[in-house]
């Protein structure tokens, strides 16, 4: 009896062994590269809409609410999300920057990701009113990045690498546009400078789902 025990439990542990040696393993879950050719045309410049490889974020060089000079050197090798806002704005910016504050709680001891913020009121929004902003927002300086410059250069920037302007509303305005850029858009960035989504800032569930992504980059 001891002996036929012995062959059921010896059976049974070689079939679990076998089982367990040639299962599938679960592909792990990746977010895709998203290029020009993927998003609404009416946010791709014409001269990039037909790239279906190989978009990367521009170079850039604006400062920091610290009034330090920041360019993509700080971010490259990084995984960073990216927004656009101005400090007096009363509508959706407060929104997306309380929703800010959590992926920055999240990941602040994280040295291998970022948060730019750009303005697009640069001329209100000077390295000052950047620092009160920042101050107010808990930021940690070298984790939360609040940044400010010329116009037609942030402008270019959302419209040719981060596409969060339409082309359209930039005429007869040296390449700025007519108004504000209000975007409620988070774009989120890889170590290889590419766009890995786009995300609702006023949204706690698409935060969520930013947290989330996050890691999964980080890990890649």
């Amino acid at each position: 009896m001891k002996r036929i025990l012995f062959l059921v439990i010896f059976s049974f542990l070689g079939i679990l062994v076998i089982y367990i040696n040639n299962r599938p393993v679960p592909e792990k879950e990746k977010l895709p590269i998203i290029n020009p050719a993927e998003l609404n045309e009416e946010m791709v410049d014409p001269e990039l809409q037909r790239l279906g490889l190989g978009h990367t974020i521009g170079n850039f060089s604006f400062l920091d609410q610290n009034g330090n000079t920041v360019t993509q050197e700080e971010v490259k090798g990084k995984v960073f999300v990216a927004e656009y806002f101005f400090t007096t704005c009363g509508t959706i910016c407060p929104k997306m920057n309380r929703q800010m504050q959590r992926v920055h709680r999240k990941f602040k001891q994280d040295n291998r990701f970022r948060i730019l913020s750009f303005t697009v009121d640069p001329e209100t929004d000077t390295v000052a009113q950047l620092k009160r902003y920042a101050d107010g927002h808990g930021a940690k300086a070298d984790r939360w990045i609040f940044l400010t410059g010329k116009k037609v250069e942030l402008y270019q920037l959302a419209r040719k690498s981060f596409f969060v302007l339409k082309p359209a509303e930039a005429i007869n305005q040296g390449d700025v546009g007519s108004d504000f850029i209000h975007t409620n858009n988070f774009v989120l960035i890889d170590q290889r400078m590419r766009i890995r989504g786009y995300y609702d800032g006023t949204s706690p569930k698409e935060v969520s789902k930013l947290i989330h992504d996050i890691g999964l980059v980080l890990e890649e």
